[in-house]
């Protein structure tokens, strides 16, 4: 279950909507950056964006991603909203791009709703459950929390050349970044560079990336 929250008049927060549509648990939700979407990961496998529809007072679920092969635990949007990065449990990173009705790649969209394509798999990386992902909005670097205590950052590839079929390279790695799981990162919203992270082993750490060295 997915609950959404909003102001009321008497600036306190109430429930706006509950949204029943994972089959199992519900790992991480994230708004776009811009359109009224929100995004949900969960252990069914999948990945669920929802939008309201103020007709009905409620919130659909319009698009059902399905590639990962395990839990999704988390999941993040680039600056733009048109791309989402997920992580999941069978250790891979899924880039998926938004095709808007009228695309020029002629991607049929349905009920006139934008369709979710996975363009990159990002595998053989990870030694275990990628726990967490952050998608950076000033530097566009991604970076992942890992069951192997590890903090990995990817680039990527400008010269993929193909839009549609996009590629990462893995261009830092730091192990034993904590001394057990790393649970959550996050980039600092206006420091670029600037990572956070934490881990079972009860730390929180801050880590400055040399962007110039990547």
């Amino acid at each position: 279950i997915v609950w959404v929250w909003e102001v009321g008049e008497e600036d306190e927060y109430e429930c706006a909507a509950v949204i029943n549509a994972h089959i199992q648990d519900v790992k991480k939700v994230r708004f776009h950056p811009f359109d009224n979407i929100l995004a949900s990961a969960s252990y069914d496998d999948t990945v669920k964006l929802f939008k309201e529809d103020k007709a009905e007072a409620d919130w659909i679920n319009f698009a059902t991603l399905k590639s990962h092969t395990s839990t999704v635990w988390s999941l993040a949007f680039d600056r733009t909203g048109s791309r989402l990065a997920t992580c999941s449990d069978d250790a891979t990173v899924k880039i998926w791009k938004e095709y808007k009705p009228g695309n020029s790649a002629g991607i049929p969209t349905p009920d006139n709703d934008s369709v979710w394509k996975c363009v990159c798999t990002l595998s053989g990386h990870h030694g275990r459950t990628i726990y967490d992902i952050s998608w950076c909005h000033l530097t566009d670097l991604i970076a992942t929390a890992c069951g192997d205590d590890a903090i990995r950052i990817f680039k990527e590839n400008p010269e993929a050349g193909d839009s549609d079929m996009v590629s990462f390279d893995l261009v830092h790695t730091e192990h034993r970044a904590h001394n057990q799981d790393v649970n959550c990162v996050a980039w600092n919203p206006v420091v670029p560079g600037m990572l956070a992270s934490c881990s079972d082993d009860g730390d929180v750490k801050l880590w400055q990336i040399k962007l110039e060295n990547l």
